[in-house]
C-alpha cells in the first residue's frame, strides 16, 4: 500500500498549491476591495468592471478553499460524536463520506462543463455597460474547484482506508 500512500500524498500537494493560490487571490482582493473604497470616497469615481473583479475573485477562493479545508481536517461533521468512535469506525466513516464527496463533485463537475461551454458559445458577458467580458472563464472555475474537490475526497478515501488497513502500509 505503499503506492497509495504515495498517491494521497501527491493529491494533497496538488490541492495544497491550489489553497496557496486561494490564499493569495484572498489578498488581492483585500486590496482590490480598499483600493474600491478609497477610489469612491476620495475620488468620488469608480469602475463598474473593478467592483464586478471583486465577486470574480470570490469564486476562486470559495471553490478552491473548499478543498483546501478539507485537507486539513476544516471540513465540517459532529466532531463531537466522530472522537468518542473508535478508529476502525472513523475510518469507515471517512471512507464512505470521502467516496460519496467524490461522486458528487464529479457530478458537479458533469455537470457544469456545459453551462461553462453555452456561456463561452454565446460569447457572454457582463449585463453591464464597462463591465467584464469572459464570463465563461469565471465559470469555468466551478468544474476545475469540483476537479479539485473530487481529488482531495479521493486522498481522503485513500488515508482513511490505509487507517482502517493499517499494516498494510
Amino acid at each position: 500500500m505503499p503506492i497509495l500512500a504515495k498517491l494521497a500524498e501527491q493529491l494533497d500537494r496538488v490541492v495544497e498549491l491550489f489553497g496557496r493560490l486561494a490564499a493569495w487571490i484572498g489578498v488581492g482582493l483585500v486590496l482590490l476591495v480598499a483600493g474600491n473604497v478609497l477610489v469612491r470616497y476620495f475620488l468620488h469615481t469608480g469602475a463598474i468592471w473593478l467592483q464586478e473583479l471583486e465577486w470574480h475573485l470570490v469564486a476562486p477562493i470559495a471553490l478552491f478553499g473548499m478543498s483546501y479545508a478539507l485537507l486539513n481536517g476544516e471540513a465540517i461533521r459532529v466532531d463531537g460524536l466522530y472522537q468518542r468512535f473508535p478508529p476502525k469506525l472513523r475510518a469507515t466513516i471517512d471512507i464512505v463520506s470521502s467516496i460519496l464527496m467524490v461522486i458528487v463533485a464529479l457530478i458537479v463537475v458533469k455537470l457544469s462543463i456545459p453551462f461553462v461551454l453555452q456561456s463561452y458559445n454565446m460569447g457572454e458577458g457582463s449585463p453591464n455597460p464597462d463591465g467584464l467580458t469572459h464570463r465563461f472563464l469565471l465559470k469555468a472555475l466551478i468544474p476545475l474547484g469540483f476537479a479539485v474537490l473530487a481529488c482531495q475526497a479521493m486522498a481522503e478515501t485513500l488515508k482513511a482506508a490505509l487507517r482502517f488497513f493499517p499494516s498494510s502500509r
